[in-house]
């Protein structure tokens, strides 16, 4: 006979801890993380405004019940909606994710950490304009970025050296960790309420990648992260009106997180929490595309102009990669939808090579319908450089390379272009800042009138006045 489960109340788990510690105790000094955190909060609000262009997107926003305004709620900028934070963190973590453009992490577990911009934001409007009506002081613009920051760390340091997608889970799994960490700490909680709430977000029910892969990739990958997000602000708000925790959900036997979804793995920090992971974040710049297949697009489009008038002539196309390239966005056969597409780095190849561009136009049905697509798929052959997997998880480079020749039916090559480290690392900031600018402003353009852009684009500029500005005032300089 076994013995019996001691009933004796555990300590709660070291990870909960240190998550909870450095939520609550470290200070940030980095003035390049918070430059570069300024950068990603308006390219992440841009990429928002532009998903409001397309209808499947704006099909799911607003309140669940139409008509409904939250008096003192968040607002979703770009919208006239103003809705309880759970709801607008929803809204606008779709927005942002839905396009595929916000920026990136990529380690053995890869995602988008300013995902947890919807419920960062959504909880610091509503917390702003309520203490603004009650005659107390707002929260800041740096109080954001801040939280971006430590949110940003907390789901990239997760990510160094624990794989959810080899057991099948999807990333938004540290999205709703993050994001439950920052926001209790913002809604006032205390250490013990911190793990409280973040033990809630582990102990939580976790998505499948299903969505994001053959057979069934589909639009669900680009709500995903706005409904880990509101799940992360429902949390918080459950756990400061006293809702427990379960202090060892990581490491119980048979029935912790770990037993359970990560085949008995320890779940472990890959580094001291600081501020690296916003120090070194990757932008999308220039494309839409999922990032693996960053640098194969900006290698197709180097090509463009040889192979622009001779797209019959092609016999084969090499594309050259590295492993997670390879065991995400390598498909094969019909695409059936946005979301397929823009995770197929054939046809995102295809594209740049045809067409010396890529939008997120590209990937809707009519764009998709153009035959030199397929006919260009069909001639790719995918091959793994072992030197490109190696340094993708080299924490001194994470590059993302990727190599394109193509071989014309006489036998002449095109040279081979190689490209390791995309326009939004690191290593390439300064080339980089100017891009993102101009990414805003376009974005700035395809909402508002210019008198708002100009007042919005001077308000972004002077970071020391923007880090000083109340949230409420800065969400409302994005009212549609």
């Amino acid at each position: 006979m076994s013995a019996p489960i001691s009933n004796i109340r555990p300590e709660p788990d070291r990870l909960l801890v240190d998550i909870a510690d450095y939520v609550l105790s470290t200070r940030i000094d980095s003035l390049e993380a918070y430059e570069t955190a300024r950068y990603c909060l308006l390219d992440t609000l841009g990429c928002g405004l532009e998903a409001l262009e397309y209808p499947a997107c704006t099909k799911l926003l607003g309140p669940i019940v139409p008509g409904t305004v939250v008096p003192h709620g968040a607002k979703v900028p770009g919208t006239p909606y103003q809705l309880d934070p759970v709801q607008a963190a929803f809204n606008i973590g779709t927005l942002i994710r839905w396009l595929d453009f916000n920026d990136t992490w990529l380690a053995a577990e890869w995602g988008h950490p300013s995902d947890n911009l919807g419920a960062i934001l959504a909880t610091a409007d509503w917390l702003s304009r309520t203490r603004v009506a009650r005659g107390e002081a707002p929260l800041t613009v740096r109080d954001v970025l801040t939280a971006m920051i430590k949110a940003h760390e907390i789901q990239g340091v997760l990510a160094l050296e624990n794989s959810f997608n080899r057991v099948g889970l999807d990333h938004v799994v540290l999205v709703k960790v993050a994001s439950t960490a920052v926001v209790t700490a913002m809604m006032g909680g205390t250490r013990d309420e911190v793990i409280d709430a973040v033990s809630n977000a582990w102990v939580d029910g976790q998505s499948l990648r299903t969505y994001r892969h053959a057979p069934n990739t589909g639009s669900r990958k680009s709500w995903a992260a706005g409904d880990a997000t509101s799940r992360a602000v429902r949390i918080a708000w459950m756990t400061l009106r006293g809702e427990m925790g379960y202090p060892s959900v990581l490491s119980a036997k048979t029935w912790g997180f770990q037993d359970v979804l990560f085949k008995g793995r320890e779940l472990t920090l890959g580094r001291p929490l600081g501020s690296y992971v916003m120090e070194n974040v990757l932008f999308k710049i220039s494309f839409p595309a999922e990032f693996h297949a960053q640098t194969a697009v900006e290698c197709a489009l180097a090509l463009h102009p040889q192979v622009r008038d001779r797209l019959d002539d092609i016999a084969s196309i090499t594309i050259t990669t590295h492993e997670s390239a390879i065991r995400i966005i390598d498909k094969r056969g019909p695409l059936h939808n946005p979301a397929d597409r823009d995770h197929c780095i054939q046809y995102m190849a295809a594209v740049g090579l045809i067409k010396g561009n890529l939008t997120a136009a590209d990937y809707e049905d009519g764009a998709a319908a153009d035959p030199r697509i397929d006919a260009l798929r069909e001639r790719m052959e995918i091959v793994e450089e072992p030197r490109y997997s190696a340094d993708y998880l080299d924490p001194a480079k994470r590059s993302i390379a990727n190599a394109i020749q193509v071989t014309f039916r006489d036998g002449t090559t095109t040279p081979r272009v190689e490209v390791e480290y995309p326009v939004g690392h690191r290593r390439r900031r300064q080339e980089g800042y100017p891009l993102l600018d101009a990414k805003f402003a376009v974005n700035l353009a395809r909402r508002f009138a210019a008198r708002q852009q100009s007042v919005i684009r001077q308000a972004c500029a002077d970071r020391a006045a923007l880090e000083a500005m109340p949230v409420d005032r800065f969400v409302d300089l994005f009212t549609a």
